[in-house]
């Protein structure tokens, strides 16, 4: 079972890939996206990880939360289930 997790506040210029490369520092990276506007295809500034270990995820939610990447300090945590409006 994979682990989703929420990366917040994200610098318009990463990319998936440099999102995959930060989180493969912790672990095995199954997935990644970053959410975009879907009519300029510009980011949104945020976007999901998947990871295929619950300790890879833990260690990489407590070592980048609160960090700088790209000059904006990024909240990374468990992603919770969408709501339904």
């Amino acid at each position: 079972m994979s682990i989703q997790i929420y990366a917040g506040n994200l610098a318009y210029k990463m990319t998936e890939d440099g999102l995959r490369k930060l989180f493969e520092e912790y672990g095995n990276v199954t997935f990644v996206k970053i959410v975009k506007d879907r009519d300029t295809n510009q980011s949104k500034g945020y976007g999901f990880i998947e990871m295929s270990d619950q300790n890879d995820a833990d260690s990489a939610i407590e070592a980048l939360n609160g960090t700088e990447v790209l000059g904006r300090t990024i909240k990374v945590n468990i992603a919770r289930p969408k709501t339904t409006r």
